[in-house]
């Protein structure tokens, strides 16, 4: 189980997990994006597979449901800043586990998963603002990205330590750290 061959594969299985999410539930932004369910995959590959393979989780999943949608212009940023969220989460929940380690695991979760889906909204409002070129339309997203963060930090709060609670599991996610 210590082989790269198993993580690559886990982090496909992840990856897989982020784009469905992301495409189950989609709804339209003012600037032409959609807000949906990825987050919480994203936030929960960083928490059990760490800043790594999280990232490449989280960043790859994220583009390929951009591109599944139709959202090719997004694809770039989205795999970029996704995977940078997964990052800030992982090394975020990391210190956290560290520094207080009685600190619930959910309560852990929120207060990583706040900072790090703030990079979402801060990178999305400048991906669409420059890259794409909506200027200051690119404001109008800002609320949706939000309320994407906000859901996905309550999902995964709730989901990541039910799925990392079975001992099998456990030992085999300890592999990533």
């Amino acid at each position: 189980m210590k082989s790269n061959g198993f993580r690559v594969i886990l982090t496909a299985m992840f990856a897989s997990m982020v784009c469905v999410s992301t495409l189950c539930i989609q709804i339209a932004s003012p600037t032409g994006g959609y807000i949906n369910l990825g987050d919480a995959l994203v936030l929960m590959s960083a928490f059990l597979l760490g800043p790594v393979y999280g990232a490449a989780a989280a960043g790859i999943g994220s583009a390929l449901a951009d591109v599944i949608t139709g959202y090719v212009h997004y694809a770039p940023g989205t795999l970029i800043i996704k995977a940078a969220v997964a990052v800030a989460a992982a090394l975020l929940g990391r210190v956290l586990s560290k520094r207080a380690p009685k600190l619930a695991t959910p309560l852990r979760c929120i207060v990583a998963g706040i900072p790090a889906e703030a990079i979402m909204v801060v990178g999305y409002l400048f991906y669409a603002w420059f890259p794409l070129g909506y200027g200051a339309a690119a404001v109008g997203e800002v609320l949706g990205n939000t309320a994407q963060a906000v859901a996905g930090i309550a999902i995964a709060a709730l989901l990541t330590p039910i799925v990392s609670r079975p001992k099998e599991i456990r030992e085999m996610l300890d592999k990533f750290k």
